[in-house]
């Protein structure tokens, strides 16, 4: 039961700490869940299985200040997909299916083996080790003419694009590996340009949380809002959105000019700080 975690209770400056630590690394290159996760020990959050869960549920439920960022930030493009649903735009319906295809493996194989990964990767030490193995990853993916971005549009993506692109996204289900991480550089080597590859992964990252954000919902909504309120969610899905709107059109901004490798050398630092004060402890 989620009411489990009352006894801990989640007070508001940890409602805005984890809300701007949702926003400031959702869409970025370095794991969103392995962050939340460090910052929940740091805290002193969680420890039992009751508060373990209600801390789950809170911080998917704050991913959807991160998917209004995306929807106002891409809202023309998000008009594309609605009006390729509705038959009225051939391009957006193209999209949808290359999204389509993206979002399926990841959901199937997380449908299948979820509840083994959480019991067996969700800690400090196997975050630790993704941070470090996805910024040797990104330093050595810098050094390959592709990760500076081929010739194909977003407009040119398929679904069978879609569907290898969604396949390295299964691999993001490893805490600390990031969905963005693995999106991004499946979409480059597969010859889309730079913006292309970043925009795909902001929405196939919109499709996957708005799946799992509306489970959970369903699922925890009401134990939720029981143990923590209205209040704390909200306020912590309201700095998740400011803060994740921010990140957004930074790392945009920031990519227009420069490579990933900012990314690689920030987990690299983080991966070696966690398993040093793994060790030490």
């Amino acid at each position: 039961m989620l009411v489990a975690a009352a006894e801990q209770g989640l007070s508001a400056a940890s409602a805005v700490l984890l809300g701007l630590v949702e926003g400031l690394t959702e869409f970025l290159p370095v794991s969103s869940t392995g962050h939340l996760l460090v910052a929940q020990r740091l805290l002193g959050l969680g420890g039992t299985p009751g508060s373990d869960a209600a801390l789950d549920a809170y911080a998917v439920c704050i991913q959807a200040g991160a998917i209004l960022a995306v929807l106002v930030l891409y809202r023309h493009r998000v008009a594309q997909l609605a009006r390729g649903l509705a038959g009225r735009s051939p391009g957006g319906r193209r999209l949808l299916g290359a999204l389509a295809a993206a979002f399926a493996p990841a959901a199937v194989v997380g449908a299948a083996l979820g509840p083994a990964v959480q019991d067996a990767l969700f800690g400090v030490g196997p975050v630790a080790v993704a941070w470090v193995a996805g910024g040797l990853v990104i330093l050595w993916a810098v050094r390959r003419p592709w990760s500076r971005g081929g010739r194909r549009p977003l407009e040119a993506l398929t679904a069978r694009h879609g569907a290898l692109v969604g396949a390295a996204q299964v691999l993001a289900l490893w805490p600390g590996v990031s969905r963005s991480l693995v999106t991004i550089l499946a979409a480059l080597a597969l010859g889309y340009t730079l913006g292309a590859a970043v925009e795909f992964s902001f929405l196939l990252g919109l499709a996957t949380l708005l799946a799992a954000t509306g489970y959970e919902a369903l699922r925890s909504g009401a134990d939720l809002v029981a143990t923590f309120g209205l209040a704390t969610p909200l306020l912590g899905l309201a700095v998740a959105f400011v803060a994740a709107a921010g990140a957004i059109a930074w790392m945009v901004a920031w990519l227009q000019s420069r490579s990933l490798a900012a990314f690689g050398w920030y987990r690299l630092a983080i991966g070696a700080a966690a398993l040093v004060v793994l060790a030490a402890s």
